[in-house]
């Protein structure tokens, strides 16, 4: 099955680091590095009394992250197109930076070609 693009989300409990502005920019920049990919901006935004988001806009589509830390739960969505990118690659970069307890993977193809 051909597709244009592959999105792989994250559910991360039992995270920490979820606070810090510094350590999900820094997280977005090795993701990107991670999964090949080419940064064309990032923004991370924190938020009151807690929390942030952050989105590297890539080439070959999105990375981002949102955080609740008053719960220990991130949301992660790494978004690639072409073949040549490795969403999965992100795995390691979330478990260095988050220290998730627990992690839910979900993964679509995107844009399923010749259907």
């Amino acid at each position: 099955m051909k597709s244009v693009g592959r999105h792989m989300i994250l559910e991360l409990w039992g995270c920490s680091n979820l606070n810090s502005v510094e350590v999900v920019e820094s997280a977005l920049r090795d993701l990107v590095d991670a999964t090949n990919t080419t940064l064309l901006d990032l923004r991370v935004y924190p938020f009151t009394p807690i929390g942030v988001t952050g989105v590297a806009i890539v080439s070959e589509s999105h990375i981002m992250i949102h955080t609740w830390p008053e719960y220990g739960y991130a949301a992660v969505d790494v978004f690639t197109c072409g073949e040549q990118r490795s969403p999965e690659a992100a795995l390691a970069v979330i478990k260095e930076y988050f220290a998730p307890e627990r992690i839910q993977i979900m993964e679509m193809n995107r844009g399923i070609v010749g259907v």
